[in-house]
């Protein structure tokens, strides 16, 4: 992914509120499952890291993504944004490496 892909999904993810809250629990199978299918119909979502939750939201971010197949856009504060194009009916047109669409 490049800086202006990356650029472009960050502005897309301001507006977004996140969708999964991650816990205590931390990363549970049931989690990873959650997020596979909501990155399925949305391809960029955001999580939220609760206070209760004691490990890195970096470290959570990249165990989600390596598990997902996606790829962490940003992690800010206890925000996490994830992507992954979905190949069959893409609706996020992401510039080219050029940041042309």
């Amino acid at each position: 992914m490049t800086s202006k892909q990356r650029a472009y999904l960050k502005s897309l993810a301001m507006e977004m509120e996140p969708i999964i809250n991650i816990g205590k629990s931390s990363v549970t199978p049931e989690l990873v499952t959650a997020v596979d299918e909501a990155i399925n119909k949305r391809e960029l979502i955001k999580l939220s890291v609760l206070k209760n939750c004691i490990d890195d939201p970096k470290e959570i971010a990249n165990l989600i993504a390596e598990r997902t197949h996606s790829e962490v856009v940003q992690v800010i504060g206890k925000k996490i944004v994830l992507y992954r194009r979905n190949k069959d009916k893409s609706k996020i047109q992401l510039p080219d490496a050029k940041g042309k669409k």
